[in-house]
């Protein structure tokens, strides 16, 4: 299968994206030296190129919705039903508990394994799992940081570009 790449630059760092035929197949918080150790075949361009031009209208303010296919194949059963059911029914703007996902996505005694699948996402923003938080009120987890939690859920203007600077948050 031939496999392409692009890096864009976003306001939580370099975003690499690797895409196949059919979709994209990867969105890491990196580089392409660190992102690409996976997949050492994959040229530059193809899909990647338009995948990384709409992440850079989404950090512009330009784009609040991605039109890209998706590479599913890696994922399968409750996974793949969780980010389907996430990137569906989570628009920009709007938020989501891990307790509430899990009651969307059909299983509503499944918030923990939410939570577990939104830290394996390999297609992050994309499907947007940085909109899940806690159901307490933090922001929950992210893998690239909580930093750029905020950062993102800010560009959506969910939360106030002061929390940014003030580190009000609750990270719980």
């Amino acid at each position: 299968m031939e496999l392409t790449w692009s890096t864009v630059a976003g306001p939580v760092g370099d975003i690499t994206v690797v895409a196949s035929g059919t979709g994209v197949r990867r969105v890491a918080f990196a580089g392409p030296d660190l992102a690409l150790a996976e997949f050492p075949s994959a040229e530059p361009g193809g899909l990647a190129d338009e995948a990384t031009g709409q992440l850079g209208e989404y950090f512009s303010g330009e784009r609040r919705e991605f039109r890209l296919a998706i590479d599913w194949t890696e994922l399968d059963g409750l996974r793949a039903h969780v980010l389907r059911t996430l990137q569906e029914l989570v628009p920009f703007g709007e938020t989501v508990s891990y307790k509430r996902l899990a009651e969307l996505s059909g299983r509503p005694e499944a918030s923990r394994a939410v939570g577990s699948i939104m830290g394996s996402n390999p297609v992050p923003l994309i499907v947007p799992c940085h909109r899940v938080l806690a159901s307490g009120g933090g922001l929950g987890g992210f893998g690239p940081g909580l930093e750029a939690k905020r950062k993102l859920l800010v560009l959506e203007g969910v939360l106030e570009p002061s929390l940014l600077e003030l580190d009000l948050v609750r990270d719980e």
